[in-house]
């Protein structure tokens, strides 16, 4: 998933189209179950499938490297097919208990099997469990079938089946994940205590070039995300109101996971966050000029920690100091990608 984002903004956005594909070529080569690599050990051990968005966020990324290359070749080619067989999987279901439930929504993730982003585990603890239909992973999936009809069209492949399906998901979408109380979105659907939980996941659902959002309840997602996860230097992985909150990154290995992912800031949801204000704000003048005033910060962030780097995290309540990985490649990645953003 980490290269998945890294290649939006490190070589599309950067218009490396050769460095892309070839990234993707590796990627299709691997998929299994439609399934793509969350790991490559090094060796002979097999790749780790342990993941459930990099094959979704592969479809997304193929968009987006379209629109910046018109390279239709390539997607007629070698990248469509795994397309459709990411999406049968998923209707069907794979591992990790993968699959597309009775309202269309993907559940995934089982036991000890943490398969989206925050998929940290202290030996049996979950700190930060979100088994069930994660918010990001349907927003994803929505956004999957319609580039799915997207290219379909463009290659005269009967889409009639992913514009119905696409029509359902939105429609559970909607009435699935809302929080007419918080006025945002759940992080998970799964009838658990944690599934109404302020997180930074629920951004990716605006930031999607389709989105299963109308506009109004857009801005509402970008406003309670500023209002409660917003940094200079990241987004907030939990709300700092929540009771589970944790407001400082570091001593033991149990504290640092124990906090990785319950109120950590990580800079590179901030580029989700950036890209949606300006989707809702029509990319005004006012909005760009808006962004470019807060990416300032990052001269600094540049300054500390590894020069001319982003870092991986920064503490919860006071992100003035980086953490954990010094250089980022998906920090350094969705900041690139919304300065081309900038350019639009």
């Amino acid at each position: 998933r980490d290269t998945m984002f890294a290649v939006l903004g490190s070589c599309i956005s950067t218009k490396r189209f050769d460095d892309a594909k070839d990234i993707f070529r590796t990627f299709i080569k691997h998929i299994n179950k439609g399934l793509m690599p969350n790991l490559f050990p090094e060796g002979g051990i097999e790749p780790m499938y342990n993941t459930v968005d990099a094959s979704l966020l592969y479809i997304y990324a193929l968009y987006e490297y379209y629109l910046a290359s018109n390279d239709l070749k390539f997607i007629k080619e070698e990248a469509f097919q795994p397309i459709l067989d990411i999406i049968n999987w998923y209707k069907h279901g794979t591992d990790f208990n993968i699959y597309m439930d009775d309202d269309y929504l993907i559940n995934a993730g089982e036991g000890f099997h943490q398969v989206t982003w925050m998929d940290v585990r202290f030996n049996d603890i979950l700190p930060t469990a979100r088994h069930g239909k994660p918010v990001e992973v349907n927003a994803f999936w929505y956004n999957a079938l319609k580039v799915a009809s997207f290219f379909g069209t463009k290659l005269n492949f009967n889409v009639s089946e992913f514009d119905s399906l696409s029509h359902k998901v939105k429609k559970s979408f909607e009435e699935k994940f809302w929080n007419e109380e918080k006025k945002c979105l759940k992080d998970v659907v799964s009838g658990n205590s944690y599934d109404n939980q302020v997180r930074s996941n629920q951004i990716w659902a605006v930031m999607v070039p389709f989105s299963p959002l109308c506009n109004d309840k857009a801005k509402l997602v970008v406003d309670k995300v500023y209002q409660e996860l917003y940094t200079p230097y990241g987004l907030r992985t939990l709300s700092k109101y929540d009771k589970e909150f944790v407001k400082e990154y570091g001593g033991s290995h149990f504290k640092r996971d124990m906090s990785y992912h319950q109120g950590t800031v990580w800079p590179f949801p901030l580029g989700g966050y950036f890209i949606s204000y300006l989707k809702v704000n029509d990319y005004s003048v006012k909005a760009k000029e808006k962004v470019r005033e807060q990416l300032e910060y990052f001269e600094s962030c540049l300054r500390e920690g590894c020069v001319g780097q982003i870092a991986e995290i920064y503490d919860g309540l006071n992100p003035n100091e980086s953490r954990g990985c010094f250089a980022q490649a998906w920090s350094v990645s969705e900041i690139l990608r919304v300065f081309y953003h900038l350019t639009i």
